[in-house]
């Protein structure tokens, strides 16, 4: 399976997903336009994307939703409880929703011989998830917005080749910066955003002998920078004698606006 980030940050979100024969994305929080875009960059047509899995209905993880599939009227997975909220996101327009089909934590599902799973996590939404996705070659893993984790998620995620999880801010950034102290507290909370040290305590955890590649994503665009997020999760890696060149995997930072691929 491939991992390619479109677009990851507090703006918005978009991740693609596939292999050969099947091409998904997780989450169309930018215009369709960018989306169309970053696809012709992996040289794949919008109307053979598979299937659109929804994290969960903040803004930045649907906003191109409702544009994107009038005009591509692809399938989309998310939780029934966030399927409900989408679908009174006026905001998005009108969309069919035949298109929309409820998924299960820790329930796996095959489309197109991939297995699927969804998987809990904390977060301040209706019924968040994050996902992976796994055939016969290897396995991926996206991970973001949630404010901590447990054994639970750490064994969902482990296994992967390729990971995309959130490094979303740096307490001291976010701590003297300018957002009204609720907002800081809600970041902070344990169903708000991973910091970069907690991001590389968490995959200090998840990272085993098949990860290659590894997505710092969802960063802040107030309260993070790409060096900064990269070198913290470093130091943290190495302080749990997991180093990147004796391990053989890379770690990027998915850019906000642009598309990120493997090296």
């Amino acid at each position: 399976m491939e991992l390619a980030s479109i677009a990851s940050g507090s703006s918005g979100n978009c991740i693609y997903i596939g292999n050969q024969s099947s091409h998904f994305l997780v989450d169309a929080g930018i215009s369709r336009k960018r989306i169309v875009e970053g696809l012709a960059e992996m040289e794949i047509k919008p109307e053979n994307i598979d299937g659109i899995f929804v994290t969960h209905e903040h803004v930045d993880h649907i906003s191109g939703l409702g544009v994107f599939l009038r005009k591509y009227p692809v399938p989309v997975y998310a939780t029934a409880k966030t399927i409900d909220r989408i679908l009174q996101t006026k905001s998005l327009g009108s969309m069919n929703p035949d298109l929309f089909t409820s998924v299960s934590p820790d329930q796996p599902f095959t489309i197109d011989g991939v297995k699927v799973e969804a998987s809990s996590i904390l977060h301040d939404a209706a019924d968040p998830v994050c996902y992976t996705f796994q055939d016969e070659n290897s396995k991926v893993g996206i991970a973001t917005d949630f404010g901590t984790y447990d054994d639970y998620l750490v064994e969902k995620m482990q296994g992967c080749e390729s990971l995309l999880v959130e490094a979303n801010h740096d307490l001291n950034m976010l701590m003297v910066g300018p957002y009204p102290y609720p907002l800081k507290r809600r970041i902070m909370g344990n169903t708000g955003h991973l910091s970069n040290e907690r991001a590389g305590q968490f995959l200090s955890r998840v990272i085993g002998k098949n990860c290659r590649n590894v997505f710092l994503g969802h960063l802040s665009k107030e309260n993070n920078y790409g060096e900064l997020a990269y070198e913290t999760v470093k130091v943290e890696l190495l302080a749990h004698n997991i180093d990147m060149e004796k391990e053989n995997f890379t770690m990027r930072v998915a850019d906000r606006y642009a598309p990120t691929f493997v090296l």
